[in-house]
């Protein structure tokens, strides 16, 4: 199976809205922000390896406790992945910490800050 297949695709896709919904509904750790959602998934061609990019709203601190309780738990997500999808392996999960929507958000504030400091030195000239 090559990496870029329709299987694979569709793989990637089945195995992200799954682990969303684990990770949303059913996880009770506290240590897991309720803000945290599932941006990608990778799944290894061989089916053996699975890498998860989530991102978490929050500071510093918050992203390493949900990573932490994400590690904890990996055991149970992947039985209820095995009992959700009916896959020949089920894939051993990495969680990576995604920083791309903070730092969408992080550019987009700057911007804007940039345009008002700019809007008002046209309005003093």
């Amino acid at each position: 199976m090559r990496k870029n297949s329709v299987k694979n695709t569709r793989i990637n896709g089945e195995v992200h809205r799954v682990l969303a919904e684990i990770i949303r509904g059913e996880i009770k750790d506290p240590r897991i922000n309720p803000m945290t959602s599932v941006v990608a998934v990778e799944v290894a061609p061989d089916l053996k390896t699975c890498k998860a990019w989530i991102s978490v709203l929050g500071n510093e601190e918050s992203q390493q406790d949900t990573l932490k309780g994400l590690k904890s738990a990996e055991g149970y997500i992947k039985n209820q992945l095995a009992k959700k999808i009916n896959l020949r392996n089920t894939p051993e999960i990495r969680f990576v910490i995604d920083q791309s929507i903070e730092y969408g958000v992080t550019m987009s504030k700057m911007i804007d800050d940039v345009n008002r400091a700019d809007d008002e030195r046209h309005v003093e000239d």
